[in-house]
């Protein structure tokens, strides 16, 4: 058979198991992007069947197709425009009801339906018996196949489905009879609209009429322009409220939940009492109202001990990978090539692998904390800390789901701020949007732990703990504040979240995303920090006086040394108001990633570990690496041992001894050279003012970018006015207060 395209369309509710689904179609034949135009995520993968080449889009996770959302508008639009060969609709077997909504909506829009009758396995579980040939139909027919996408169960059934829709390309509607009254006005707009031809050759008629008589803003406001239609439309809908004493969008969501009432009351069974599941008795422990929140930061504590101190053997193997042999490599291939000693070399070595280099040897950390993040959220935990966390969110105005857009932040805060858009009220969205740049994303951690390694040592963890939670507590303050004053007349929203079973995480799927989200952080590293590296290293090449010459001038008398020499003296009272400090500090208002790789290049350029004087050997330099890798290996093993001790050691009394696998417990622990080079130009006390700012200030460029297309140029110019203010009050405080009770300068 001659080899042809087929584009699927993947729709379901949030946490259905949409995403295991489409992994399991796709495997590694994925590409993530955003949609044009849009700033949401768009996932597309391939498989092929029987010379069938089949491209699936995975939509926005939804719970209808209305236009509450930018993610309900980006799907409707999808169906509606690219007119894909089939939509699977992935429903949780176990909360019909609430899942066939959506399925309605896409059966009203005559494209042909798939339903994967997803997690069938823990609906059995809950006494549930589903009659797939009834309930398929009971949906005119609709192709229902029962799927288990976390072991691959009815995938190939799935693929089968997908080969007949496409050949076939059957539509089945979806037969709901709505109220008479209703009924009577839909007539009369359809024929309306069928009257229109602009509007037929866009839409199904029926659908059209629907959607006018719910007041759909997106169709009304955009798609329709008619006045004439609108009219009647607002005139119908009069009608039908003056018979019926309710709207006509409530007589329209009763009779869609009126037809799946009588889908699923002949196509399930249930039992006469409702089972308790494993996670309903996990859920009475974790969610409990007095546990669940000391539950929710062990967990935080426990994730940043991961991240700060498991990864730090491997972040100190890489360090000395890149500080030694690449640059001894890269020195001597530049010196036998005739261009030892030149700027070219400088460049190479003190812009290209300090710069970018000092910020790479972060990638284990990023690891850990993707690695951590992934579990919980694959697990079903992260919908649990938005349920555990709405007290605490009420206290500003918000609610729980306002918590999941803070919890993307330690991620990155970019998509932190465009996944405010699943709040459905403006002002619940701007208020989210300016707290969560008080999360620490990724980006800072690079910044905590090479401080806190270099001051701190094996306590980091706790100090990175601490920073994640004062950015928690400084938002809710903030939040707060803003509450009772400028958000001061808006009341609280109530807060519905479908609550996922709990389920054990597939690591392939928590590595693939943990890997996505690193390489990202990689291709930043290798253009944006890339550039400002590079940037950084010709201010430092530039002397500011007649008797130096270009890339031969100390880095104080540089053009950049200059310039961070004026802003200066604004951080003296928080303890470091050197050139340096405050250098690293303008450079990471591009990216905070940039603080550290600056840090590099002004503290340690051009610093290899071994003597210059002698030639390199790469047999012994790849023995070394070899070695010292092992070596890291068994460390790391050691830090995941530890963490219970440290753990247990929090609580007053304990004292448990901590595993020493290589015998050097009371050997110093080895630092790099950018620690070192730390320890000598700041106080600890300092250095933790130092970390609080870098906590607080302004968030990066692609931030500001994105508050500004989100919210304007107004909201930025306060976000960046207001975290600059509050920075610089935090390290004084820091500063000032650790001198008055005493800790040192």
């Amino acid at each position: 058979m001659a080899s042809q395209v087929v584009k699927i369309a993947l729709a379901g509710n949030p946490n259905v198991g949409k995403s295991t689904i489409f992994n399991a179609l796709t495997g590694s034949r994925q590409h993530v992007g955003n949609w044009p135009g849009k700033t949401v995520e768009k996932k597309e993968g391939r498989l092929y069947l029987d010379g069938v080449d089949v491209i699936v889009v995975d939509l926005p996770g939804t719970y209808s197709l209305s236009a509450y959302s930018i993610e309900e508008i980006v799907s409707r639009e999808f169906i509606i425009h690219e007119h894909p060969d089939a939509v699977i609709a992935v429903v949780d077997a176990a909360n019909l009801e609430r899942n066939l909504y959506l399925v309605t909506q896409l059966l009203e829009l005559n494209v042909p339906v798939i339903v994967a009758l997803n997690m069938s396995d823990i609906a059995r579980g809950r006494g549930l018996t589903i009659d797939a040939a009834r309930l398929s139909a009971g949906l005119n027919g609709t192709p229902v196949i029962e799927t288990v996408g976390s072991n691959g169960l009815g995938l190939e059934a799935l693929k089968q489905a997908i080969q007949q829709a496409a050949a076939s390309r059957e539509q089945r509607r979806a037969v709901i009879a709505y109220d008479a009254v209703l009924e009577r006005e839909l007539a009369l707009l359809q024929n309306a609209i069928e009257a229109i031809p602009a509007l037929t050759q866009r839409y199904q008629p029926r659908w059209l009429a629907i959607k006018l008589l719910e007041n759909d803003e997106d169709i009304c406001g955009r798609a329709v322009t008619d006045d004439a239609l609108l009219a009647a439309a607002r005139a119908a809908a009069e009608r039908i409220e003056s018979e019926t004493g309710d709207d006509a969008e409530t007589w329209i969501t009763d009779g869609r939940y009126a037809f799946i009432s009588s889908v699923v009351s002949s196509a399930v069974s249930r039992p006469r009492e409702a089972l308790e599941t494993t996670s309903d008795k996990i859920d009475r422990i974790l969610t409990h109202r007095i546990y669940g929140l000391p539950i929710f930061l062990l967990l935080m504590w426990l994730v940043f001990q991961m991240t700060a101190n498991v990864s730090a053997p491997l972040v100190d193997w890489l360090d000395a990978v890149i500080s030694g042999p690449l640059t001894r490599w890269t020195a001597a291939l530049l010196g036998a090539l005739g261009f030892g000693g030149s700027w070219l070399e400088a460049l190479l070595t003190e812009a290209v692998i300090a710069g970018v280099g000092g910020v790479l040897v972060f990638v284990p950390v990023l690891i850990a904390l993707y690695l951590a993040i992934g579990v919980l959220e694959d697990s079903g935990y992260m919908a649990r800390a938005a349920f555990v966390m709405d007290r605490v969110m009420r206290l500003v105005g918000l609610h729980g789901k306002s918590f999941l857009p803070m919890l993307v932040g330690f991620g990155c805060t970019v998509p932190a701020v465009y996944a405010t858009r699943t709040l459905e009220h403006d002002d619940d969205r701007r208020l989210t949007a300016f707290l969560v740049t008080f999360m620490s994303c990724g980006a800072r951690l690079p910044v905590y732990v090479v401080i806190g390694t270099a001051f701190f040592g094996a306590s980091s963890g706790s100090l990175v703990f601490g920073l994640y939670l004062l950015g928690i507590v400084v938002a809710l303050a903030t939040g707060w504040a803003l509450k009772r004053t400028v958000y001061r007349n808006k009341p609280p929203q109530p807060f519905v979240m479908e609550l996922p079973p709990y389920r054990a995480p597939r690591l392939r799927d928590v590595w693939r995303q943990t890997w996505s989200r690193t390489s990202g952080f990689v291709r930043k590293a290798g253009t944006l920090i890339l550039a400002t590296s590079i940037g950084i290293w010709l201010l430092m090449a530039v002397p500011t006086s007649g008797g130096a010459q270009f890339s031969a001038v100390a880095p104080e008398a540089s053009l950049f040394g200059t310039l961070s020499k004026l802003a200066a003296p604004v951080f003296a009272p928080a303890g470091f108001g050197t050139w340096q400090a405050s250098g690293a500090l303008v450079s990471g208002l591009i990216a905070k990633e940039v603080v550290v790789g600056t840090m590099s290049q002004i503290y340690t350029p051009g610093t290899p570990d071994a003597d210059q004087s002698e030639a390199p050997n790469l047999l012994n330099d790849l023995a070394g690496i070899g070695s010292s890798f092992g070596e890291a290996l068994v460390l790391t093993a050691q830090e995941v041992v530890n963490i219970v001790p440290r753990t247990l050691n929090i609580v007053p009394g304990i004292n448990m001894a901590e595993a020493d696998f290589l015998g050097a417990g009371d050997q110093a622990d080895d630092t790099t050279a950018l620690e070192a080079a730390l320890t000598q130009n700041f106080t600890p006390l300092a250095a933790v003012a130092f970390m609080v700012f870098v906590l607080l200030y302004t968030p990066c460029m692609v931030t500001i970018s994105a508050m500004r297309h989100e919210f304007g140029r107004r909201f930025v110019l306060y976000q960046i006015a207001y975290t600059l203010m509050l920075a610089w009050i935090g390290a004084v405080i820091v500063y000032q207060g650790g001198l008055l009770l005493g800790f040192g300068g």
